[in-house]
């Protein structure tokens, strides 16, 4: 049985129609979904650089507050030891000026003690003779 006309010419017309509709609406259309997956890959590694670059970056911060707080913490153990040896200091300055004045004191006093005894020996020997004097009503030589 050989097919009618009809047929061959609606076989003909589905074939126009199937090349029309690829051409006119597949191609584009796959030519855009390529084109939109392009185009996310693109920003799904510019977004994947981003990322490696702020954590590179925020690396870098972190060592730099590290650093930073490690040359704070030097200047205040720095600091913390000068004020040290300047209390060092003045506190041996302090103790050799009491250690000058007790020295100086002890020895003012020891003269004074001295000079007391000495005074109270005279004073005591010329009593010592005003009584004599008094009970015996004569003048010792």
């Amino acid at each position: 049985m050989i097919p009618d006309l009809s047929v061959v010419a609606v076989i003909v017309c589905v074939l126009i129609v199937s090349v029309i509709f690829d051409r006119l609406l597949v191609r584009p259309l796959m030519h855009a979904m390529r084109e939109r997956e392009r185009v996310v890959r693109s920003a799904r590694d510019v977004a994947a650089t981003a990322a490696a670059q702020a954590r590179m970056a925020a690396t870098e911060v972190d060592s730099k507050t590290r650093a930073a707080r490690a040359e704070v913490y030097r200047r205040m153990e720095e600091t913390r030891r000068d004020a040290l040896a300047r209390r060092s200091a003045l506190l041996a300055r302090t103790r050799q000026e009491v250690e000058a004045s007790l020295t100086e004191a002890t020895s003012r006093l020891r003269a004074q003690a001295a000079e007391a005894k000495s005074r109270l020996d005279r004073d005591a020997a010329a009593m010592a003779d005003q009584v004599v004097e008094r009970v015996l009503g004569r003048k010792i030589s």
